[in-house]
């Protein structure tokens, strides 16, 4: 591990600590992370390889679900492999630019996954709200210009900290004391007023992701105001069920995410060790649970996971090989 005392640019590279205070359990902590990793990147590729597969699931609803797993696929790959390497091969070095793009991925797949949760809110509003004008709302181009809309929101609001960091000079020290790159953390390693990068880092997205949160809300509002108001139990509780995945999902992105998030701006009482474990979970707990909520809670990825394995088996059956 290296300290920089002269002032440069870009620094060679970065030393990620890993998780500082628990290095002896390392090994340990890689075990779980690691299981959880191959359950979300396995878990989430069913589901994608079951809704391209199903000629049923080829549904707006089902193609931002799909958005949705390729985005947790993609956050948990930018950070978890990395980690296991610091854990299990004391890699602890990571060169200035695979950093900038460690901490662009992180940032671009959190907001985007926030809009995505908003363009499925807006899904199950027009299917129980309007549902006679759905067909004709949520048409294939519609839903490929929110998709698109997505995108390019998520990097237009992230783009500009790969800009904010590369400008900073560097003369104190390379060490972070985390597992990976993200932008704060990195900023406050130069030598330089960093206030910029503290208010556009932390102002802008977060007030994007509450705006989504709001916005996702009034969505639910009308829904419930909805299904309260159909004339039969049965109808309210087919409704709500259609609804109760995505709520899950919804709670299990937002609550860890403003829980990190405030423990790390007002718990200065908390052991850091304690932060930056927080931090590994949130990224990977939720693209691991995510399918497994959606499989146990919607019929139709049910009948679509198990007509994939009856058709694998009678594959395997039939091939000289079965």
């Amino acid at each position: 591990m290296t300290h920089t005392n002269l002032t440069i640019f870009h620094p060679a590279v970065f030393v990620l600590l890993g998780i500082p205070g628990l290095e002896a359990y390392h090994n340990w902590l890689s075990i779980p992370l690691c299981l959880m990793y191959i359950t979300a990147v396995l878990g989430n590729s069913v589901l994608i390889m079951v809704i391209i597969k199903s000629v049923n699931l080829h549904e707006p609803m089902y193609f931002f679900l799909s958005m949705l797993a390729i985005t947790d696929i993609l956050l948990s790959t930018t950070t978890v492999p990395k980690a296991l390497a610091i854990f299990w091969f004391h890699s602890h070095d990571i060169a200035f630019d695979a950093c900038v793009t460690q901490v662009f991925f992180v940032h671009v797949m959190f907001v985007g996954e926030s809009a995505i949760l908003l363009a499925m809110a807006f899904d199950r509003f027009v299917a129980i709200c309007a549902p006679l004008h759905y067909s004709t709302v949520l048409t294939w181009p519609v839903v490929g210009r929110i998709a698109l809309a997505i995108v390019t929101r998520s990097f237009c609001i992230i783009f500009p900290v790969i800009f904010l960091l590369k400008r900073l000079p560097f003369c104190r020290t390379n060490i972070i004391p985390h597992s990976y790159c993200e932008h704060i953390g990195v900023a406050r390693l130069a030598c330089a007023d960093i206030t910029v990068n503290i208010w556009y880092g932390f102002s802008v997205p977060i007030v994007m992701v509450i705006l989504d949160v709001i916005l996702i809300t009034v969505s639910y509002s009308l829904i419930l105001r909805a299904v309260f108001r159909l004339p039969s139990q049965d109808a309210r509780h087919k409704a709500l069920s259609t609804c109760g995945s995505h709520l899950c999902v919804i709670l299990m992105f937002y609550v860890p995410s403003f829980f990190t998030l405030l423990t790390h701006r007002f718990g200065h009482n908390i052991p850091r060790h304690v932060h930056i474990l927080l931090a590994n979970l949130y990224i990977v707990v939720p693209p691991m649970l995510n399918p497994i909520v959606y499989g146990v809670k919607t019929k139709q990825i049910r009948e679509g996971v198990a007509n994939r394995f009856f058709d694998m088996k009678a594959w395997c059956c039939a091939s000289p090989l079965g």
